[in-house]
């Protein structure tokens, strides 16, 4: 085997999940509204498998929430796109270097690669050498009989390593931002919570 694990960036536009995929099963990076309609209709297809309970909110409004372009995919999405392309998809978290493995109860004969940066996933893929064009590059690889891929899955972990020794990450449970207006310090998931307060605050002040 010859080549180099490398990262291939994703347009940051709310759909880097969708695009991501496109990009390891089709080397196609603009495959997020197709992707969407994928997960939609399995989704409404089967709603005792896809119910409140497990999508955190009703089939319908899932269904619809989805096909909104400024959402975000994750876990749930991956997992179906996994059985739509019938490949593993493995999911590297820069932060913790953990690997979550999408579809490896199917014993799926191939798999695709991801990172993802807390905030943000890009696809992986072997290249022939650094700065090789795109269109060498190879984003699937087979499984082998220990349900690894062999010498590429050290080399996808290496550079996930590489990425976090240079805090190529955002931690969302522990970053900090100020409020440019209040002064106010908030802290990672907190900052959600606290803009809701603020901008009610606003409104109900009849600022705007």
């Amino acid at each position: 085997m010859e080549g180099i694990i490398v990262r291939r960036v994703i347009p940051s536009d709310n759909s880097c999940l969708f695009n991501a995929i496109g990009y390891v099963m089709d080397h196609d990076k603009t495959k997020a509204s197709e992707l969407r309609q994928v997960i939609a209709a399995t989704v409404a297809s089967d709603p005792a498998k896809y119910s409140e309970a497990f999508l955190g909110k009703p089939n319908v409004e899932y269904c619809s929430w989805i096909l909104d372009s400024e959402k975000w995919g994750g876990a749930i999405e991956l997992s179906i796109l996994a059985d739509y392309y019938g490949r593993e998809i493995a999911a590297y978290d820069i932060q913790t270097s953990r690997c979550d493995l999408y579809g490896q109860e199917r014993n799926y004969s191939e798999r695709v690669l991801l990172i993802y940066d807390g905030l943000h996933y890009d696809a992986l893929a072997m290249s022939p050498f650094e700065y090789a064009p795109e269109e060498f590059d190879q984003t699937i690889f087979a499984v082998q009989k220990d349900r690894t891929i062999g010498p590429v899955e050290g080399l996808a972990l290496n550079l996930v390593k590489d990425q976090q020794s240079k805090r190529r990450y955002t931690d969302t449970a522990n970053f900090t931002l100020r409020c440019g207006v209040c002064q106010i310090g908030v802290i990672g998931q907190k900052v959600i919570f606290f803009s809701f307060l603020y901008l009610t605050f606003l409104f109900a002040s009849g600022f705007t």
